[in-house]
């Protein structure tokens, strides 16, 4: 009878350290989307213009750009005085 109850809090306890972890990922997934999320975007917009046949130096000096924004954000010094300003 002991037995049983053990596997039943071990079952459990492996579920929630599972969701803990998927959680994690989540927000990580989230945070490096906002930060890179338009990259990303700009460089699969590339991608699909020139699959097409298209001219894509638009979307390749779009794609430039967002580069150019996410490295400088990712070097930027982060205080407490200007963590929340964002430069536009």
């Amino acid at each position: 009878m002991l037995n049983i109850g053990l596997k039943k809090n071990a079952r459990g306890q492996g579920m929630t350290e599972y969701i803990i972890i998927v959680a994690l990922i989540a927000v990580a997934a989230i945070g490096v989307f906002r930060y890179f999320g338009n990259t990303a975007r700009a460089q699969v917009a590339v991608a699909a213009a020139e699959l097409g046949g298209q001219d894509s130096k638009t979307a390749r000096t779009g794609a430039t750009s967002n580069g150019t924004k996410a490295v400088t954000e990712g070097t930027t010094n982060k205080t407490l005085n200007n963590f929340e300003q964002q430069k536009q």
